[in-house]
């Protein structure tokens, strides 16, 4: 089993209706290990992003993210993290609209910034992010406690 962060973004939490879809389709696909409501703050947002520094769209993305509540989720399942990046489509919106317009990118992105939703690209970026927005959280015990509901 594995797990990954799925980070719903600050227009998209404000959207009853999509955050309604989102979760929906995240309690048929995964096993939901621990979930919050996260306010973002500007250090908590460069620690987070902390790869993408010195990029073009750096400061209007962690900029963005605390503009508003975004809600944080740490998912799991068999081969989490692709399944995962799968639903959210391409990260470019204008790419997933063409190329897969039932994900979730195509159907609440708004722009490359506001693309809905993160997902972790590695399971070594989800540990790390993780820990950044789930301090309290131990992955082994995670696991472990997930493992014990389905018996």
């Amino acid at each position: 089993m594995e797990i990954t962060l799925a980070l719903i973004k600050p227009h998209v939490v404000r959207n009853t209706y999509a955050m309604q879809q989102i979760r929906a389709l995240i309690s048929q696909n995964f096993t939901v290990l621990d979930q919050k409501e996260v306010c973002i703050t500007k250090e908590l947002s460069e620690r987070f992003y902390a790869e993408h520094k010195g990029k073009y769209f750096y400061h209007r993305l962690t900029s963005f993210m605390n503009s508003g509540p975004s809600y944080a989720l740490i998912l799991q399942s068999e081969a989490c993290i692709q399944k995962w990046r799968s639903l959210l489509g391409p990260t470019k919106v204008f790419r997933a609209v063409y190329a897969d317009p039932n994900c979730i990118r195509s159907l609440y992105g708004l722009s490359d910034t506001r693309n809905a939703c993160h997902g972790s690209d590695s399971e070594e970026s989800a540990l790390r992010e993780i820990s950044i927005l789930f301090p309290e959280f131990d992955a082994a015990v995670g696991s472990r406690q997930a493992k014990r509901e389905e018996a």
